[in-house]
């Protein structure tokens, strides 16, 4: 069974700095395009950021975060990362992870086909 399992969130005050990590039970995780995600209290889940799998190593982000978060990933050790820094009281959300075996860059929930259960992050103003 696929099983993507987020650690890192937590409390911080704004201009503060989190690491998120999602590590995955995937064969072939290298092949996987990774993203994650979030959700907002009130609001639609939205894209924040996704990494390429396979030979596609580029990077996307969320114009809002594009300048503060930074996302990885570990292919030794099935792991994509995402540094958040500059933490803003907007960046409070619930952050998912998921897994496209497509490959390529996606900012569109409905192409991941594995998803983890979310970590919360609260930023204090």
């Amino acid at each position: 069974q696929v099983q993507l399992v987020e650690s890192g969130g937590g409390l911080v005050q704004a201009g503060g700095s989190l690491r998120l990590s999602c590590t995955a039970s995937l064969q072939d995780f290298d092949a996987y395009a990774m993203g994650w995600f979030r959700q907002r209290p009130g609001k639609k889940q939205e894209f924040v950021a996704a990494i390429g799998g396979g030979n596609e190593r580029s990077t996307q982000y969320l114009d809002d975060v594009k300048s503060r978060f930074t996302i990885s990933r570990d292919n030794t050790v099935n792991t994509v990362e995402l540094k958040m820094d500059n933490l803003q009281p907007e960046d409070t959300a619930l952050y998912y992870c998921a897994a496209d075996w497509g490959g390529g860059i996606n900012t569109a929930a409905a192409a991941y086909h594995y998803w983890g259960q979310g970590t919360q992050v609260t930023v204090s103003s």
